[in-house]
């Protein structure tokens, strides 16, 4: 199994079905590095500390963390499982961006954004971002999202370690579409 369909079911196992590689999450969504090691190397796939490592190290969107002596590991967020991961609420820039795709946006408009199977909406601090975002759904459109406002009404914001900012909904009152 490549690099990265191993981040996909690692991603896979520490934010939505631990159950998928015969392991359990604690409540702030750690699981057992030699457990998931294991649980990974039951399914069949090919598993080891140094790829488990060169796949935290090297994950471009910094989707996992471990622990100080690296005995536990956890996705930074994207979860669609209660967890706690322990993030602080903070105050937003004044705006930020939402990528999704052409086809989502008239729902969009009718109900805001909302976090279908996760537990937050993602929003990103730059345009960019939210492009690449956008474009793996579909035609990318990117979403600018008056989030000073949103913070001054009582919306409550959280910054990941990964650097994506998490909401529980976006009102359509709060976005606007821009050109990319």
């Amino acid at each position: 199994m490549k690099k990265d369909s191993m981040s996909k079911f690692i991603s896979l196992i520490l934010r939505h079905h631990p159950e998928a590689a015969y392991i359990e999450l604690d409540e702030h969504g750690w699981a057992d590095v030699d457990k998931l090691i294991k649980g990974i190397k039951r399914t069949g796939k090919k598993m080891n500390m140094e790829l488990l490592e060169e796949i935290v190290r090297t994950d471009n969107k910094q989707r996992y963390s471990f622990n100080e002596d690296k005995t536990r590991i956890r996705a930074n967020q994207g979860h669609s499982i209660s967890v706690d991961v322990g993030l602080k609420e903070q105050e937003p820039p004044v705006f930020l961006y939402h990528g999704t795709a052409v086809g989502f946006y008239q729902r969009i408009q009718e109900q805001g954004l909302k976090p279908m199977r996760r537990l937050y909406v993602h929003l990103s601090k730059d345009v960019e971002t939210a492009v690449n975002v956008g474009k793996r759904h579909g035609k990318p459109i990117v979403l600018k999202i008056h989030s000073g406002d949103m913070y001054r009404d009582g919306q409550t914001f959280y910054l990941s370690e990964n650097g994506v900012w998490l909401t529980k909904n976006v009102a359509p009152k709060y976005f606007e579409q821009i050109n990319i």
